[in-house]
Order: structure tokens, then C-alpha cells, then sequence
């Protein structure tokens, strides 16, 4: 039996719940970033295939903007940040305060810093999080942003997966000013452990695997 199939409605609330307090860590530090109030919620965790994974962000011809983080440790593997279009600009727009910005006309270094640090400060914050629960060592490397074909941006994470199974973590994220929950910008963290990563990270929550 494989470890998914032995994940219990527990073991997803766990994961749930390192999410949120990640949130919350990543929350205090853009709000300290935008110097505004930021909320931010886990909506979702959930276990996906390749494909639900794909039809989520719209399908491997999508364009989308990604960043991109190695994780390092004790569970090495990658981690996507996917935002559509629309809401890699609307958080840009927060972050440089001109609500005119297009990415089409403007992919200013600073723009684009903007999202990488976004990434790399919800990245942090989670993998902290992970870290706490699991008492695994686990960071970040520098993020990569891109703004291309998802299907192109996660190729490389996709051919090191091959190897395990085909599943990856998903974790939903709403982000928004207090009070301004209809003006949320909303992405997706995609974690694809590698192979023997899987096996570490269930095992510290408690999940057991059947040769």
C-alpha cells in the first residue's frame, strides 16, 4: 500500500495545519514588506496527480509566472510557486503601488524582484513550518522566477518525480490587506519531495509504508 493510500483525513489536516501557521509567519513578513496589514489563509491541502496538478494552473500551454526553490536538508526536492498572470500583477501592483502596471509592458527588474521575494518569503515560511512539525532540517535555496509555459516550467520537477509515483502536494493560498478579502491574490505552492524525500517526510507524520 502506497503512502498516499494510507494518508488519513489526520494525517491532511497536519498538512493543513503547518500550512496555516506558515501562512501566518509569511503574513507578518509582507505585511512588514508592504507596511500594511496582510492576511493570508491556507484554503486547501490536498494530494493531486500530474494532471489535476496541470489542469489546475489551466493546462501545460498556460502561461503563468513561477518561482521556482530547491529545497535543501533532510528532505531535498522542489517547490513551485504558480500565480496566473492576473495575479502575479495584482500583487506587483500592492508591492510598487502603481495600479496600472501590466506585465506585458513592464518586466522591470523590480517587478519581477517583487514576486521572487514573494516566493521566497512564502517558500521560508512554510518550509519552517514543515520543519517544526516534522523535526527535519529543510531551507530554501534562491528562488528563480519565470514567466513561461507551466508545462515548460515544471519539467524538471516532473522528470525527477517520474521516478516515485505520481502525486504531488498542493497547497492553495489566499493572500489579501485586512478587510479586503474580495481583493485576495491567489497562487498554489506545488511540493514534489524526491523520491526517498516522500518517504521521510510521511514517516515523520506518522505515515507508514508497505514494501
Amino acid at each position: 500500500m502506497s503512502y498516499f493510500e494510507r494518508m488519513s483525513a489526520v494525517h491532511m489536516d497536519i498538512l493543513k495545519e503547518i500550512g496555516n501557521i506558515g501562512a501566518g509567519h509569511a503574513a507578518t513578513a509582507l505585511s512588514q514588506l508592504l507596511n500594511k496589514r496582510i492576511e493570508m489563509t491556507i484554503p486547501d491541502v490536498r494530494i493531486i496527480s500530474f494532471d489535476e496538478m496541470m489542469d489546475i494552473v489551466g493546462g501545460a500551454d498556460n502561461v503563468v509566472a513561477a518561482v521556482f526553490l530547491r529545497i535543501e536538508g533532510d528532505a531535498p526536492g522542489n517547490m513551485f510557486f504558480v500565480l496566473s498572470l492576473e495575479q502575479a500583477e495584482r500583487f506587483i501592483r500592492q508591492m510598487i503601488g502603481d495600479e496600472q502596471f501590466k506585465l506585458e509592458q513592464d518586466c522591470s527588474e523590480l517587478s519581477l524582484s517583487a514576486l521572487q521575494e514573494l516566493g521566497n518569503i512564502l517558500a521560508g515560511s512554510y518550509l519552517s513550518s514543515l520543519s517544526d512539525f516534522t523535526n527535519l532540517n529543510l531551507y530554501p535555496s534562491v528562488p528563480a522566477l519565470s514567466i513561461d509555459m507551466i508545462g515548460a516550467i515544471l519539467s524538471y520537477g516532473l522528470i525527477e518525480m517520474s521516478r516515485v509515483g505520481d502525486h504531488v502536494i498542493v497547497v492553495d493560498t489566499a493572500i489579501h490587506e485586512e478587510h479586503q478579502p474580495n481583493d485576495r491574490v491567489n497562487g498554489h505552492f506545488f511540493l514534489l519531495p524526491d523520491p526517498e524525500s516522500f518517504r521521510i517526510i510521511f514517516q515523520s507524520l506518522g505515515v507508514e509504508h508497505d514494501e
